[in-house]
């Protein structure tokens, strides 16, 4: 690829980043509230610590893929991802500095591609991209 080629695609990429990301997230959720695709958290509260990471991971991973209040949802998502590593993987297995020694990689790539979409923006591909052009 050329460097104009790159840069013509650099903004779809990050949407393309956005939305793939926001899908992957969301899936905790369903997973965690419906069973699909893994099996569901018996007798999951609402207000539990699994429940508010479900409703974390679907409505964030929701609003993720659609490009809507994109900034927010992936500061959110990426404060979220970044307290899993630390509470699901570091307390339970300690290794701070090595996740694939506390199976925490998933959760540090999360937080780190969540706070560059923060950064970032949603790319053109968005409703948020929609929205501002209509203004």
């Amino acid at each position: 690829m050329t460097t104009n080629s790159c840069t013509i695609w650099t903004p779809r990429v990050l949407s393309i980043l956005r939305i793939v990301a926001g899908y992957c997230l969301i899936w905790h959720g369903t997973s965690k509230y419906f069973g699909m695709p893994g099996p569901a958290i018996e007798n999951l509260q609402i207000f539990s610590l699994m429940g508010v990471a479900g409703l974390i991971e679907l409505i964030a991973g929701g609003l993720l893929i659609i490009g809507l209040f994109t900034r927010g949802a992936a500061f959110i998502a990426s404060g979220f991802t970044a307290a899993a590593y630390f509470m699901g993987h570091v307390a339970t297995k300690g290794m701070f500095f090595f996740p694939v020694m506390n199976s925490g990689e998933a959760a540090v790539l999360f937080c780190f591609i969540f706070f560059y979409i923060f950064v970032a923006g949603p790319g053109p591909w968005s409703i948020d991209a929609l929205r501002s052009k209509s203004n």
